[in-house]
């Protein structure tokens, strides 16, 4: 049966768009379903180079016909391509894309042929699926994170619109929050979810180590160093390095740190050769950073560099509503790890739960279920099961504000009581005077209060 007379009715009825076109990137056909994707008609595009639909997957040279037109003659085809062209409208539109070269008898190029498949269906569906599994909290929550409240939902919300960016973030939170969860979750939505992940942290090691660990060091920079090592930047190349408690790193790392986010480049330990990286910087730190700035215990430049976009991981007791979920997930996890059959929590150890105010937040929370599953042997956990100071917990009321007398002398008064009563926590300080962070940085700076003589001793 000869069919070379019937391949036109063939590819017209293709759901995939057909374009033809000659060495010199000139369109020469399109089939219906071209027309639908893109929305010009056959006449707007037949006679006009393929550089009309803007292809992203496109590499034009424009030097001449076949191999200098374009990469797709050059590379001999192009095999299942996911990119993005411009239509009529001026929108984008995703699709997988292949081509193949056509050749005459002599095996010379004639032009090509490309299928363009649309999936913005598809991806609308997968961005459908993305935001339900979110708005339901499925088992594995938002990567890893377990809430459903507002203040998390709002928290998801930016992870995501950072993880778009290249700019450095600085989460902070208590101790037990999630901040590693939250850096976590911010490489995996970037772009260089596909590169290393590398968590330093910050607080465990001393000066030399740490300077070691973030920037490497050559064979003999000191004692014991008996070969080179690359540091923990050079490792993270393309991707991300998580600096955890980023307010413990002593001055000195500071300035060279600093250095690495203003140049993109390191030296390792005991050399003098630049190496470039390209590295995306998420810190972390439960510390009051402007408070150690005001003390002199951090550089106020650095800060600047690290904190472009901040976020915030709330506590779990400004969230006791997300609870119940959490407590069901770590449930889940224990009776896998242990083989029990525990499924939950009767009502009254529920209520004393979330009636707890979690000083130790969800870090506190877990320790607090592989406690009550020591206890448990099988059915629901009670009361009985739980840590004596989640049971015996009372009312914690916040401590009372100072009372603020009149005048900058009973300004500076309160001050200093407030700051001592909250340990030197400036953000504290501000709750509990009532005013902002900032105002109580100036306030210090105003007076002259010496934090370390007036507070600290």
């Amino acid at each position: 049966m000869d069919l070379s007379r019937y391949w036109k009715t063939i590819v017209d009825t293709l759901q995939d768009g057909v374009m033809v076109v000659d060495p010199k990137g000139k369109i020469v056909a399109v089939n219906p379903a071209a027309e639908r994707l893109t929305g010009f008609s056959a006449e707007e595009m037949v006679g006009q180079t393929c550089r009309v639909l803007d292809c992203t997957g496109c590499k034009i040279i424009g030097k001449g016909s076949g191999a200098n037109w374009c990469g797709l003659f050059s590379a001999g085809g192009i095999r299942t391509k996911r990119c993005t062209i411009v239509n009529k409208e001026n929108r984008s539109v995703t699709i997988i894309k292949s081509a193949a070269i056509l050749r005459d008898e002599n095996g010379r190029i004639m032009g090509a042929v490309e299928t363009l498949k649309d999936m913005s269906e598809i991806i609308r569906q997968q961005e459908e699926i993305h935001s339900l599994r979110r708005t339901l909290l499925l088992d594995e929550g938002y990567h890893g994170i377990l809430g459903h409240s507002p203040v998390m939902q709002a928290l998801f919300e930016m992870v995501e619109n950072v993880g778009l960016s290249q700019a450095p973030v600085l989460i902070t939170g208590e101790s037990g929050t999630g901040k590693e969860l939250v850096a976590r979750a911010i490489h995996e939505v970037s772009g260089r979810r596909d590169k290393p992940f590398i968590k330093v942290n910050c607080a465990a090691l001393n000066e030399n180590l740490l300077e070691s660990e973030l920037f490497g060091h050559a064979k003999g920079a000191y004692t014991g160093a008996d070969r080179a090592r690359i540091g923990r930047f050079e490792a993270a190349h393309e991707g991300t390095i998580f600096l955890d408690e980023v307010g413990d790193i002593p001055l000195g790392t500071q300035v060279k740190l600093l250095r690495v986010l203003e140049e993109k480049e390191i030296e390792r330990v005991g050399e003098h050769t630049p190496v470039k990286v390209d590295v995306r910087i998420v810190s972390a730190t439960h510390r009051d950073l402007e408070d150690l700035i005001a003390r002199g215990a951090f550089r106020e430049d650095l800060f600047f560099r690290i904190n472009v976009f901040p976020l915030t991981c709330p506590p779990l007791r400004g969230r006791s509503e997300d609870i119940p979920a959490i407590v069901q997930s770590f449930i889940r996890y224990n009776a896998a790890k242990t083989g029990k059959k525990i499924l939950g929590l009767t009502p009254e150890a529920m209520e004393k739960m979330v009636q707890y105010k979690w000083p130790g937040n969800v870090r506190e929370l877990r320790n607090a279920i592989e406690y009550a599953f020591v206890l448990c042997s099988s059915g629901g956990i009670g009361v009985a099961h739980l840590p004596p100071k989640v049971v015996d917990a009372g009312p914690q009321c916040p401590p009372p504000a100072p009372s603020v007398p009149q005048g900058d002398a009973g300004e500076k008064e309160a001050l200093i009581q407030a700051l001592r009563q909250t340990g030197g926590n400036q953000s504290a300080t501000a709750r509990l005077l009532g005013v902002s962070r900032i105002t109580v940085w100036k306030r210090i700076k105003k007076h002259g209060v010496d934090v370390k003589r007036e507070v600290y001793a």
